[in-house]
């Protein structure tokens, strides 16, 4: 198996992830609930996973570090705890459902309104000046993905966060596509809020993701319950990281999350988005030599595009084109709308879908040339269609 479907998840885990997970049923205790050594050695190994979490992405308050089962649940924690009723929100026009979702949902309530400031590909004076003219007297919050999931786009997110900054409004940083391919310090850029998930480019387990806080403003809890801390009171405790942290934690998935981050910080971040930025810039050039492939986006350049494509094959509907990879190729990618049928819109794409491309650290250009041969032999060969 070819795997191309790294925007989703990545695959395969490093063997040092698996042996983290494995390694962490030894010691399988509650942390943070009890004084004995097994609970401890849990303790600790969360506390690790926090710091390493802290220093890779800019802050000296690990306590901030709040840990999810997704970036979906972190995004979610930060738009129902933030907003308050009458106040308004900007996102880009690339965002995903875990976006777009809990803001119509806050919206049909009559909660809050939003509107979507339009990206310029290639263009950040423009969207700069789409955001600008988005905000209003109770604009409150800006979502902004990083880079879209679906074109592999980064947004011009200093500039954003400084405008944020310019106007009193709160900015967080969906970086679900790049955390782990590119450096984000969060107060070198100006992020209130950073959402991250575990399993993508840190390499982590599924069910993880995370929350940094780095703005006086904390948000309400969306779930209340046991932290280990304050028990007597029958209010949840205010000290973070407690106060997002109830139940029992991800032991295995946080344990596995830490290796995953020493394993991007052994290959540095710099060579992972050059080897990577390699194979879709190879990739884009050989699929816009063949006449019936349609790219939406310009050349992905470094700096302005992760390592992500989307396109399609003129006559042959997306999921087509994936289930004809997998059944007689062997190739794994993802097809549809990418649950960002927002940036689809954008793109003209959202009645065709698209054919997702992602890489990772362990594909090859021998993988990508593979990938190539089987597109070339999907147009050709009109027998592997009926």
């Amino acid at each position: 198996m070819i795997y191309l479907d790294n925007g989703a998840t990545t695959f395969p885990k490093p063997e040092i992830v698996r042996k983290a997970v494995s390694d962490s049923f030894a010691y399988s205790a509650n942390p943070g609930r009890a004084g004995h050594k097994m609970s401890l050695k849990a303790a600790e190994t969360i506390y690790n996973c926090r710091s390493k979490i802290a220093d890779m992405f800019g802050t000296d308050k690990p306590e901030n570090v709040i840990f999810t089962l997704s970036c979906t649940l972190a995004l979610n924690t930060v738009i129902k705890g933030v907003l308050k009723k009458g106040d308004h929100v900007v996102i880009s026009s690339l965002e995903h459902n875990s976006v777009v979702r809990p803001l119509e949902k806050l919206c049909e309530a009559g909660i809050i309104t939003y509107d979507i400031a339009k990206v310029y590909e290639n263009d950040n004076d423009k969207t700069l000046d789409s955001f600008r003219k988005s905000f209003k007297d109770k604009t409150k919050l800006v979502i902004c993905t990083h880079a879209s999931n679906v074109f592999g786009n980064i947004l011009p997110v200093s500039r954003i966060a400084a405008l944020c900054r310019y106007y009193g409004i709160l900015f967080c940083l969906d970086s679900a596509q790049s955390a782990g391919i590119i450096n984000i310090d969060i107060n070198e850029i100006g992020v209130d809020f950073l959402c991250a998930p575990g399993h993508k480019g840190l390499y982590g387990p599924m069910g993880t993701g995370f929350l940094i806080i780095n703005s006086n403003t904390i948000p309400d809890s969306i779930y209340e319950g046991g932290t280990g801390s304050g028990s007597s009171v029958l209010t949840q405790p205010q000290i973070l990281p407690d106060k997002f942290e109830s139940g029992t934690v991800n032991l295995s998935g946080i344990a596995g999350l830490s290796a995953g981050i020493d394993f991007v910080n052994h290959k540095g971040l710099d060579s992972i988005y050059h080897h990577e930025m390699s194979l879709i810039t190879m990739l884009y050039r050989r699929l816009s030599q063949i006449k019936g492939v349609r790219l939406y986006t310009a050349f992905p350049n470094k700096g302005s595009h992760v390592p992500l494509i989307s396109f399609n094959i003129d006559g042959i509907d997306c999921d087509e084109v994936a289930r004809l990879l997998d059944d007689k190729f062997s190739i794994a990618v993802r097809a549809g709308l990418h649950c960002s049928p927002v940036a689809h819109r954008h793109y003209n794409t959202e009645d065709s879908g698209t054919v997702r491309v992602c890489p990772s650290v362990f594909t090859s250009r021998n993988d990508i040339n593979i990938f190539i041969n089987a597109v070339t032999k999907i147009i050709n060969k009109e027998k592997f269609i009926h």
